[in-house]
């Protein structure tokens, strides 16, 4: 089964998809759209294109674990996609992951520019990639 991620902005979301076995995170592209109707319909031709089954949706709790403007905007957002696909979409909290993602690509010596350009899908792959790894140790 193929699985999805999203971070989504406000102007650029990230996607990620993984692969069969459901072990390997990959970033797939980053869609720049600030019309979440639009940024929806784009989402559904990826989805109809790769055959993915289920969607982790980025959901940024406040560190303190409570939710903030950005939460109450991915909920909004899952509303939007949910009338258009049925299919599991799952709030994953995603803490940190744009900070893990800059880390990744500043130890890798990337320069900024090169790397702001493809941060968003890079989030949207943690993303993916905590809620695979997380199945997996769930399933031991």
């Amino acid at each position: 089964m193929i699985i999805m991620g999203i971070d989504l902005g406000d102007a650029h979301t990230g996607i990620s998809l993984c692969d069969f076995s459901q072990t390997l995170a990959y970033p797939l592209c980053t869609i720049n759209e600030k019309n979440k109707n639009l940024l929806a319909k784009k989402i559904v031709k990826i989805v109809v294109d790769e055959n993915v089954e289920s969607i982790v949706l980025g959901y940024p709790r406040n560190m303190d674990g409570s939710i903030g403007d950005r939460a109450r905007k991915v909920s909004k957002f899952k509303k939007i996609l949910k009338k258009k696909l049925d299919m599991d979409i799952i709030l994953w909290d995603e803490r940190l992951t744009t900070v893990e993602a800059m880390k990744n690509f500043a130890s890798a010596e990337i320069n900024s520019r090169d790397y702001k350009k493809n941060i968003d899908a890079a989030s949207s792959c943690l993303i993916l990639q905590n809620y695979l790894d997380f199945l997996k140790n769930s399933a031991k």
